[in-house]
C-alpha cells in the first residue's frame, strides 16, 4: 500500500509539473517544436534568443521595478492592516465585533470584478491616482484572507499571554508588537506568499489604471508583447513563453525558499508551568 501511495503521488507531481516544465522548454526553443518529442528537444534547438527578444521589445527591468514596488506595497499594507484587524478580531473585545468579522468574510464572497466599475470610478475620476503606484495598490491594501490567518493564528495563542502584559502595563500596540507578531510569524510568512501570488500576476486592474508604459507591471507589459510584437519573433510562442517564465519564478523561488516555514510553532511553550 505504501508504495502504491508513493506511486500515486508521483504521478500526480509529474502531472503538476508538466505544464511548467512545456513552459520551459518551450521558452528555449529556437524553432517551436509541437509534436510529443518537443518535450524532450535537441541540444541544436535551444537558445537564449527568445527571451533576448523579449527584452528587446520591451523594458524588463523596468516592468519588474513596477511589478516589484506594486507588491511590496500591497504586501507592507498587508501585514499592516492584516495583523491589526487580525489582532482585533481575535483579542479585543468591542462592540460589533460580529458585524465586523461578518463583513470580512462577505468579502470573500464578492468576486473583484465586481467591484472594479465603483472602484475605478474612485481611484482615477475622484482621487486622480491613474498611472501612479497608489492608485494601483489602493484596492488591494487590505487583504481579507491575511486577515482571516492572523485571526486564526493569533486565537491559537493562550489568553493568560496577554493578560500578563496587560497586568505589567504593556499597551496594546505594545502586545501586538513585542509578544503577538513574534508568535505568529508562520503567519506572517504565509500570508506574505498568499499575497504575493496575487499583485504579482495581478493583470486586468493595472491594465485598467495604467497607460503610461513606464507605469505597467510586468503582466500587462507580457500581454502588450504577446499581441503586438511576439510576432516579429522568430519563434513568436516561445517569445511568450519565455515571457511567462519571468513573470512565474520569482514567486516559484519564493515558495521553495520559504516552504519550510508553513508549519505553526508550538505557540503553546510561551507559558511555562
Amino acid at each position: 500500500m505504501a508504495a502504491l501511495r508513493f506511486a500515486m503521488l508521483g504521478i500526480g507531481a509529474i502531472l503538476s509539473l508538466l505544464p511548467f516544465y512545456y513552459m520551459v522548454i518551450g521558452a528555449l526553443q529556437k524553432e517551436r517544436d509541437t509534436s510529443f518529442l518537443g518535450l524532450l528537444p535537441l541540444p541544436g534547438n535551444l537558445t537564449l534568443s527568445n527571451l533576448i527578444g523579449v527584452n528587446e521589445s520591451l523594458n524588463l527591468l523596468q516592468a519588474l521595478t513596477s511589478s516589484l514596488i506594486m507588491t511590496a506595497g500591497v504586501l507592507g499594507c498587508t501585514l499592516v492592516f492584516g495583523l491589526l484587524v487580525g489582532y482585533a478580531l481575535s483579542v479585543l473585545q468591542f462592540r460589533g465585533q460580529g458585524i465586523v468579522f461578518a463583513l470580512v468574510l462577505l468579502v470573500q464572497a464578492i468576486p473583484f470584478q465586481l467591484l472594479m466599475v465603483p472602484l475605478y470610478v474612485m481611484v482615477v475620476r475622484y482621487f486622480g491616482l491613474a498611472d501612479t503606484y497608489v492608485g494601483m495598490i489602493l484596492p488591494f491594501a487590505v487583504n481579507s484572507v491575511a486577515v482571516l490567518i492572523f485571526r486564526q493564528y493569533f486565537l491559537q495563542i493562550p489568553r493568560d499571554v496577554f493578560d500578563a502584559a496587560r497586568i505589567d502595563g504593556a499597551s496594546e500596540l505594545r502586545i501586538l508588537r513585542s509578544i503577538a507578531v513574534p508568535l505568529v510569524r508562520p503567519a506572517i510568512l504565509t500570508a506574505m506568499l498568499v499575497t504575493f501570488i496575487g499583485p504579482w500576476n495581478e493583470f486586468l486592474w493595472p491594465f485598467l489604471v495604467t497607460k503610461d508604459a513606464s507605469m505597467q507591471p510586468l503582466a500587462v507589459a507580457l500581454a502588450n508583447f504577446s499581441q503586438a510584437n511576439s510576432t516579429f519573433q522568430d519563434n513568436p510562442m516561445g517569445a511568450v513563453l519565455a515571457g511567462a517564465c519571468v513573470l512565474a519564478i520569482p514567486a516559484v523561488v519564493l515558495f521553495l525558499l520559504f516552504q519550510r516555514h508553513f508549519t505553526s510553532a508550538n505557540l503553546g511553550s510561551a507559558i511555562k508551568g
